[in-house]
């Protein structure tokens, strides 16, 4: 029935999430089913393996700590079922199991280290494509809302040099063209035909390195305009960069882009065409406005930009991240009846005007501004600095970037997407939460690169510091049998330094054996404590059950837990202290 049930909800008992809930539901049913000591056992073992499951979902730092911190249950649980364990609060009884931690450390390190890596995951299971929200190939108004509100971190750019400045702070992800009414659309490399990326001429560049977070999709984000594509991916016509694969893992990526340039000084016929294209039947006021401003300023390319920007600055229109729904004629119901929205919106229905007035135009997505921390000398974006502009073809500029928002909301360019909501997130603005928030970061970056970006790249580089360039699976072999052999050298001899120099129970054994041996009954060579006095009760008729009373007690104490309780021992002792021996059979 639970596989039946599993199989129902998610499709198939293959995967993260149908694997993980049947073995969850395995678990629930053993449970149920204990009766015994060992099934306790095997049920806290299998808890053990369902627990770690959860790092199939998430590697941060913070998830990693509470698995580990969720095994000390099981481990308390474990002691508990030792020999006559002595009662113990729960804090005492958490206390072994997190020495147990601690001590597994180093050799949890060496083999984090030094077992090879393999090529792929040991469990092959799929990615979620539902992991994280990010930018989608395709933009209505109203569907940035969920990026705009999502916290999680994006990306993070460290630069070749000091950063840009915050207005050239745009990292391009999709190159719209296609508009249908209602949505913007980026026609993939399957509805277009394969062309060259527009010629550009570079006035400014900047190098640097992106570590981009797992995003499920093959877009690259890119500052401003790339010169070319990494190792791996692929320079788009519009100077979009996509990866072979989808990006599901975090992806380090060098590159350089222009932050001062002509893009595509000469426009050609196709271009021409799909940058002027509007449906038929659709938002007829916005149309009629865009050719009053045509025969207004005639030839003036340029005086009609300006003039759609002065709208949208002087129009009344208001910056929300909560706008009223639009209907059919979506772009004139914002332009003149409801006159608020975010990024979306806007550069939707500048683009619009443009190729209404005759202007080549299109809709670019992807991040803008971000966090420069200092500490850690690098730009964080967040999913909610993704955002919406636009570009038009000027005659002897090329394409060039225009950004609508900055004309309503300046703030957001300047200060970013948080700034630009105003009250509407003000817990956001509040300066000790983003200083927290961005300080925590360079834990978790510590962690994204040293940790979970510790590849077999990496692994194979691992003694570079020595003058090794190239580790391979031989010599990380030996290195993790020598490093071994050293930890367990290392415990033993700390564990034979540690033992006490005053043992009381061998004392208390040492004071019957002299008494025993009064009597003509010597311990012999090799004997044990267990043989000894079994031989001794047999030898001494009237004291027998005295004598198995106290091998009983000594030998509860001594080997049922780590450490006698005090109480039992004071009553061993003392039990000795009033043993006399009577008589001895010959």
């Amino acid at each position: 029935m639970l596989t039946l049930a599993v199989i129902i909800y998610y499709g198939s008992v293959f995967g993260r999430e149908p694997g993980t809930a049947l073995a969850v539901g395995l678990l629930i049913l053993k449970l149920l089913e204990t009766e015994a000591p060992r099934d306790v056992r095997v049920g806290v073992g299998f808890a053990c393996f369902a627990l770690m499951s959860a790092l199939l979902f998430g590697q941060g730092m913070l998830a990693t700590l509470l698995v580990a911190l969720g095994l000390l249950p099981a481990l308390a649980t474990l002691r508990a079922l030792e020999p006559a364990p002595e009662p113990a609060t729960l804090a005492r009884s958490l206390l072994p199991g997190l020495g147990l931690l601690g001590v597994a450390l180093p050799l949890a390190l060496l083999g984090f280290l030094l077992v090879p890596r393999l090529s792929s995951p040991l469990w092959g299971a799929p990615a979620s494509d539902q992991a994280r929200t990010g930018l989608s190939d395709s933009m209505s108004p109203g569907n940035f809302t969920e990026l705009l509100t999502d916290d999680r971190p994006a990306l993070r750019v460290s630069f070749d040099g000091p950063p840009p400045a915050p207005d050239q702070r745009y990292f391009r992800a999709y190159v719209m063209w296609h508009f249908d009414g209602r949505s913007w659309r980026y026609l993939g490399p399957g509805r277009q035909r394969a062309v060259a990326p527009a010629p550009i001429a570079v006035a400014a560049s900047i190098g640097y390195r992106i570590s981009l977070l797992p995003t499920h999709q093959r877009v690259l984000p890119t500052l401003d305009v790339p010169l070319a594509a990494p190792a791996g991916a692929r320079l788009r016509s519009d100077r979009e960069v996509f990866a072979d694969k989808p990006v599901n893992d975090p992806l380090s990526y060098a590159l350089r882009s222009a932050l001062r340039y002509r893009l595509q000084p000469q426009l050609d016929d196709r271009s021409r065409r799909l940058g002027l294209l509007l449906p038929v039947g659709y938002n007829p006021r916005t149309l009629a406005l865009a050719r009053q401003w045509r025969q207004r300023y005639g030839s003036d390319d340029a005086a009609i930009v300006r003039a759609a920007l002065a709208l949208f600055h002087n129009g009344g229109f208001h910056y929300t991240l909560a706008p009223a729904p639009l209907g059919r004629n979506a772009v004139d119901d914002f332009l003149f009846d409801t006159r608020e929205g975010f990024c979306e919106h806007y550069s939707s229905a500048f683009t619009v005007l443009m190729r209404a007035a005759g202007i080549p135009a299109r809709v670019v997505t992807g991040y803008q501004g971000g966090y420069w921390n200092k500490l850690g000398q690098y730009l964080l974006l967040r999913n909610s600095d993704a955002h919406a502009w636009s570009e038009v073809w000027l005659t002897g500029r090329g394409w060039v970037r225009v950004d609508p928002t900055a004309a309503v909301r300046p703030e957001r360019v300047a200060l970013g997407a948080a700034a630009a909501a105003g009250n509407q997130l003000a817990w956001y603005r509040s300066d000790w939460l983003q200083g927290l928030r961005n300080r925590w970061d360079i834990v978790n970056r510590w962690w994204d690169q040293g940790v979970v970006g510790f590849d077999a790249l990496r692994q194979r580089g691992l003694l570079t510091p020595f003058g090794i360039r190239d580790t391979d699976r031989t010599m990380l072999g030996m290195l993790l049998a020598i490093s071994s052999v050293l930890f367990i050298a290392i415990g033993l001899a700390w564990a034979l330094l540690r033992r006490p120099s005053h043992d009381p129970l061998r004392a208390a054994l040492r004071v019957l054996e002299r008494k025993l041996a009064r009597c003509g009954i010597t311990r012999r060579s090799g004997e044990g404590p267990q043989h000894y006095l079994r031989r001794a009760a047999r030898a001494l008729p009237a004291q027998r059950e005295e004598l198995r009373r106290l091998s009983a007690t000594y030998l509860e104490l001594r080997y049922g837990r780590d450490q006698p309780a005090p109480e039992p021992l004071r009553a061993l002792r003392r039990a000795v202290r009033n043993f006399r021996a009577t008589n001895v059979v010959k």
